[in-house]
């Protein structure tokens, strides 16, 4: 007898991030540091739980390998780029808190402006 496959949860939020780890994005860890300082960040903007709740994620390779750390915003189809500790609070309190894109650090957007 197979064991059934469970059907996996994810917990409700408001917005995902995408953030790429792989080595080419950048080459000394910053986006893996980046990733784990976001957690706190979160936090501290009451983004990790309830209605304005945050989920996070890494991928190994967005294939678009300069200016990064990389970050993709969902489901608002941004994308921003040269994402430093100092760019990504402004993302935090700006976009994800404010509701309003810091469009100087964006350099795409989805293919109708709603999805990347």
């Amino acid at each position: 007898m197979n064991d059934p496959i469970i059907k996996p949860k994810i917990g409700d939020y408001r917005r995902h991030l995408l953030i790429c780890t792989g080595t080419r994005c950048t080459q000394d860890g910053q986006s893996q540091v980046l990733f784990d300082s976001l957690g706190d960040k979160f936090k501290a903007a009451g983004l990790h739980e309830g209605a304005m709740r945050v989920k996070r994620s890494r991928v190994s390779c967005f294939a678009a390998c300069k200016g990064g750390p990389i970050l993709c915003v969902q489901p608002d189809g941004v994308w921003y780029y040269n994402v430093t500790p100092e760019n990504m609070d402004r993302i935090v309190e700006e976009h994800l808190v404010g509701g309003r894109v810091v469009e100087e650090l964006v350099f795409h957007r989805g293919p109708d402006g709603s999805a990347c």
